[in-house]
């Protein structure tokens, strides 16, 4: 029988539904079948302050694996105290945070560099990834706040790998059951670094091993979690029931991760976001994956990035 796409739940679309809430009424526009959904007529600054609008937003962020704001004109130290309203938050475990909001994490690009208080970043995120897994315990989920933006190119992507997982051949599922993979930050973040320095963090930031399904904490849902930033192989793959030689080991395991992989990029399982300043992205980082589009070349980007602590 052939499977359709996505589950009632996730194709589900209609009318735009607007909440009342303490402080305003708000509205929840779905941007995709898959992923995705816009909050309009809110202010976030104001959001700590109504713990039924948190648990509101909370529910909704859960649904729809991400949300978008609009207009969001705040201060580095709202974003963080709106953060702060769904959890504890986290430093980056290698990356300078921002000097009047220390549990912020600025990403900017193509800046002046002789301008004050301005943290360039060295790394690249146009590559499909979850944040931070390579630790045993990863984020929970992103607060990301557009400052300033080119004025086309720089979007982000996300990808729902609860339905990247549901819709994998059954075949491929009860492979995957009980594999586990390795997450290592060493071939990304520490590949510019001194060999020394390398070491070291090596020995700070071991590799960890994750599921290669995992059952989100809160929904219950099984989703996909491997990422092209991070899992570099199976930790478990090799048995003696189906590898005779070496090549054997080497032909499948590689193809089913390149597999595995490559599932994210999919675009059934997607929604764009077009950065304007004073948007902001909210999203689970268990249930979702995001790709950051290097297109926009000397033009200046500065977004900060809470995050949400596993």
């Amino acid at each position: 029988m052939k499977k359709k796409f996505g589950s009632p739940h996730q194709l589900a679309s209609g009318p735009a539904i607007v909440r009342p809430s303490v402080l305003r009424s708000y509205r929840v526009e779905q941007c995709t079948p898959a992923i995705g959904a816009e909050i309009t007529h809110i202010s976030l600054a104001d959001v700590p302050d109504d713990p039924a609008l948190v648990a509101e937003l909370r529910a909704l962020w859960l649904k729809h694996r991400v949300l978008f704001f609009r207009e969001q004109h705040i201060t580095a130290q709202e974003q963080q105290r709106f953060a702060a309203a769904f959890g504890s938050l986290e430093k980056h475990p290698t990356a300078p945070m921002h000097p009047d909001a220390p549990l912020l994490l600025p990403l900017y690009r193509n800046l002046d560099p002789d301008k004050p208080n301005m943290i360039e970043k060295s790394t690249r995120e146009n590559i499909w990834h979850s944040d931070v897994t390579f630790k045993e315990v990863g984020p929970r989920g992103a607060i990301l706040r557009c400052e300033e933006c080119p004025e086309s190119g720089g979007d982000t992507l996300w990808a729902n790998m609860v339905l990247a997982y549901e819709m994998l051949p059954e075949r491929i599922k009860l492979r995957i059951e009980h594999l586990y993979a390795r997450h290592s930050f060493e071939h990304i973040f520490a590949a510019q670094l001194r060999t020394e320095r390398r070491h070291e963090l090596a020995k700070e930031l071991p590799p960890t091993d994750h599921p290669v399904v995992k059952v989100h904490p809160e929904t219950g849902e099984k989703l996909l979690f491997v990422n092209q930033a991070f899992t570099t192989h199976f930790s478990n793959f090799y048995n003696f029931d189906d590898v005779r030689y070496g090549q054997d080991f080497a032909m499948e395991a590689n193809t089913l991760m390149n597999y595995l992989l490559s599932q994210a990029a999919i675009p059934e399982y997607q929604v764009r976001l077009k950065w304007r300043p004073g948007t902001v992205a909210m999203w689970d980082n268990m249930l979702t994956q995001h790709y950051a589009v290097s297109d926009y070349g000397s033009a200046p980007r500065k977004m900060l990035r809470a995050t949400l602590a596993g």
